[in-house]
């Protein structure tokens, strides 16, 4: 997909009215402007809010790469009462707005964030990305340990694990690495309680990420029931933060 400004230059060289320098320099503008232009980005933002009220539903099983899991739960939440389904579904739209802004295509696995919806099961969010011929995907959550003093934020991305995410492994590390490091830069801590300390954490049992043809990773941003971390995640600057870290992340690995 082109923009306008360099279909224009397309245009122009092709009159003859202008030189092929002028249009590769309006290519270069062009791509400056919107440097995500033609790629394609899901994003799936976790948990439906509703997911608490249709039980027999989300705790059917369906594939997850091998075998069968619940469809979905219900997500946690903070002390105060904020749920992880708002939490993750905010960020996912302030996520989504950036990344259009830079000229992607933003797939969502779900639209709305209601009580009267559920799902999407793990199957269908592990596959959502396959159809579209996504670039990338990435899951939004929020952890919620009771641990003491557990915070922070950690990546989750598949392992190497024949024949469901071999070929995705690798770029699925690496979109971690990005994520892990955009993250950091914004001052988000690493989780201390979870994942060797590090922030990354691979696993074979999320359906999320091992039905994926397309690099994944899921990114729990923080332990809602730590205060601090509750914190950042219910005011709306430190959502913003979240969400121009994961943009970054984003606009880093598609180079």
């Amino acid at each position: 997909m082109r923009s306008g400004l360099a279909v224009l230059a397309a245009v122009l060289l092709l009159g003859g009215l202008a030189t092929p320098a002028y249009a590769e320099r309006a290519e270069l503008t062009a791509r400056a402007v919107k440097p995500l232009e033609g790629r394609v980005v899901v994003l799936d933002p976790g948990h439906q809010l509703g997911n608490h009220n249709f039980p027999r539903r989300i705790n059917r099983l369906v594939p997850a790469g091998g075998f069968r899991k619940p469809c979905n739960t219900t997500g946690t939440a903070t002390n105060g009462g904020y749920p992880e389904a708002t939490f993750a579904w905010q960020v996912t739209r302030l996520v989504q707005a950036r990344l259009q802004k830079l000229g992607a295509t933003v797939k969502l696995t779900r639209n709305a964030n209601r009580q009267d919806r559920w799902g999407p099961c793990v199957d269908e969010r592990g596959r959502a990305g396959n159809a579209v011929e996504a670039d990338l995907k990435i899951s939004l959550h929020g952890d919620g340990s009771y641990a003491a003093g557990a915070r922070g934020f950690h990546v989750i991305a598949p392992t190497d694990r024949r024949p469901w995410t071999h070929d995705i492994f690798r770029p699925s590390r690496r979109l971690a690495l990005d994520t892990r490091a955009a993250l950091r830069a914004r001052g988000v801590p690493v989780a201390n309680y979870i994942a060797g300390g590090d922030g990354l954490d691979f696993r074979s049992d999320l359906g999320t990420l091992n039905l994926s043809d397309v690099p994944t990773v899921m990114v729990e941003l923080g332990n809602m029931r730590n205060p601090r971390d509750a914190h950042r995640m219910t005011t709306p600057s430190g959502r913003a933060t979240y969400a121009r870290a994961l943009a970054t992340a984003v606009r880093r690995y598609l180079g």
